[in-house]
């Protein structure tokens, strides 16, 4: 039986099992997984082999394999949606409204507008993209009926 590279990959896995739960949207995208976990094993034993500790060397690539990625517009969608909606939305809705707001025009371009990145959680700008992303969010579930149409 032949094992492929995707088998064998620890970084791959670890990319696919977060994504799953922090950026769902990216899980289909195979060429970034396979070449942020190849950056990733790279870094690892470049490192190593730099003199890095085993653990030092999986922190250097743990730091290539996130980059970008610590910041989830779903996650945060999602803690919106668990906060601020939880009356007019059942917990078995939403990942799937978070899903289909993060393809939505107005939600991409409110959230576009404040640059997320990995330290964005740590900025004043966290809060005001939270209450704006809230309004938006009423309306755009108000204006398309998304409820509705999830429940139906």
């Amino acid at each position: 039986m032949k094992t492929t590279k995707k088998e064998l990959s620890y970084y791959r896995l670890r990319l696919e099992t977060y994504l799953k739960d922090y950026h769902p949207h990216r899980l289909s995208d195979e060429r970034f997984i396979t070449a942020r976990s190849d950056a990733s094993a790279k870094a690892y034993e470049e490192s190593f082999l730099s003199g890095a500790s085993p653990d030092e060397a999986d922190a250097t690539a743990l730091e290539v394999l996130f980059e970008g990625l610590h910041f989830s517009e779903y996650f945060f969608i999602e803690q919106i949606l668990d906060n601020e909606f939880s009356d007019e939305v059942p917990p078995e809705l939403t990942q799937k409204l978070s899903l289909l707001l993060l393809k939505n025009d107005t939600v991409k371009a409110t959230i576009a507008k404040y640059s997320p990145d990995d330290k964005f959680d740590e900025k004043p700008e966290y809060s005001l993209l939270y209450t704006e992303l809230t309004g938006v969010i009423q309306l755009v579930i108000e204006n398309n009926s998304l409820l509705k149409s999830l429940k139906a």
